[in-house]
């Protein structure tokens, strides 16, 4: 018991004297927030994808690609192999008898931002029942294209990314003009941030003859293994079925690998000097407190309660710094939208997150990087002779 209240009473000590290094201390609150904000900002944009990735798909929709295709645009469907897919077991259909299956074609298209620089953005070609199978697809404005004419519905996230794609805009594609005829919204999803047309017409404007996919709705979420079966077994056809979330986990999974690795990198650069700037810190004060360090040592109090003064202090900096800079990410980054390449080298829009679990996340690392900091400084307090210190030396 005497031990805790020796350690409560050189820490209160610190405590009350740290306005009087108010420079040395702010050094390491102003390092440490800059370190978290950094590291927040960048796991945000993880979060958002993933957030956005895990909402783009439906347990009870299927998508079919080509065997090995990592991403939708690599994948090869021959017309034929389509139809196959399209009479297979489990699929839903509509009042006119008809699977609701979309068999679709993706192009990349070049497009300018609204900043005027060039990117790349999806143009899908899609069949007719794609508004059947994909019912969160609303037309806000204007109309459907009619799928025998150059006409094109555009996202609403891609309509704010890019210039030129206002409704009744004719937009240059391939050599031809296409008009925007309507402007969709689908819940932020993927889709949001592409161009729909009809895949015949599409494919008579690029000449092609093939499919990249077929997305399917499914009777219910179970019917989903004995469509699978169906389509694996049938020797005719070489190809790969999933469910649509399982899909869209899928093309997150590399790119929120590469974010969060370059997240930690980034931070883990950062917060090294950080540790230097709280080591240099701590130590400044401990130095400057020789004298009373000693004293306190000399009516009693033992070393562990002066470390543990040492690690109280620069956890309650580093900790204050954390918080600082957690909420500065979340002031600045929360709600905002982020454009970056996405799969096929087309744009996304990224929604950042920070989160109460990423919040907690930054404040643990300023924490880790205080305590790393306080060591030394801690040991020096600790393990210097009395007489030396006495006399300031």
């Amino acid at each position: 018991m005497q031990f805790l209240k020796e350690i409560a009473a050189v820490t209160r000590l610190n405590l009350r004297c740290l306005p009087m290094r108010l420079g040395a201390s702010s050094v390491i609150v102003v390092g440490i927030a800059g370190v978290v904000g950094v590291l927040v900002s960048i796991l945000a944009m993880v979060a958002g994808l993933s957030q956005m990735m895990s909402s783009n798909g439906r347990s009870d929709r299927a998508i079919v690609i080509s065997t090995g295709s990592s991403f939708e645009v690599l994948s090869n469907l021959s017309r034929e192999a389509t139809w196959t897919i399209q009479s297979a077991p489990g699929i839903r259909r509509g009042g006119d008898g008809k699977p609701l299956a979309s068999a679709e074609t993706v192009a990349v298209v070049r497009g300018v931002l609204q900043d005027g620089s060039p990117a790349n953005l999806s143009l899908r070609g899609t069949g007719p029942e794609f508004l059947q199978v994909r019912p969160e697809l609303r037309i806000v404005e204007g109309r459907a294209f009619s799928p025998t004419n150059r006409e094109l519905i555009v996202g609403r996230s891609a309509q704010r990314q890019f210039r030129a794609l206002e409704l009744g805009n004719r937009i240059a594609l391939r050599g031809t003009d296409w008009t925007v005829v309507g402007v969709f919204e689908s819940g932020g999803d993927r889709f949001e941030t592409e161009l729909i047309t009809g895949a015949e017409t599409l494919q008579s404007a690029f000449r092609r003859s093939t499919f990249q996919s077929v997305s399917l709705q499914l009777d219910t979420a179970d019917s989903f293994d004995a469509l699978s079966a169906s389509l694996r077994q049938n020797p005719a056809l070489s190809v790969d079925v999933l469910r649509e979330t399982d899909y869209a986990v899928q093309q997150s999974r590399s790119f929120t690998r590469v974010l969060t690795i370059v997240a930690y990198l980034v931070g883990g650069i950062m917060a090294l000097g950080a540790v230097f700037g709280a080591l240099n810190s701590m130590h400044t004060a401990v130095s400057s407190r020789t004298v009373e360090i000693a004293t306190l040592r000399v009516l009693g109090f033992g070393s562990t309660s002066v470390v543990v003064s040492v690690f109280a202090e620069a956890l309650l900096l580093a900790a204050l710094g954390g918080a600082l800079g957690a909420c500065l990410a979340w002031m600045i980054f929360d709600g905002h939208v982020m454009s970056t390449s996405g799969a096929g080298a087309t744009q996304l829009a990224v929604p950042l997150v920070v989160g109460p679990r990423i919040i907690v996340l930054g404040v643990l690392w300023a924490c880790v990087i205080g305590m790393i900091g306080a060591c030394l400084p801690a040991a020096h307090a600790a393990r210097t002779p009395l007489v030396a210190a006495l006399r300031g030396s």
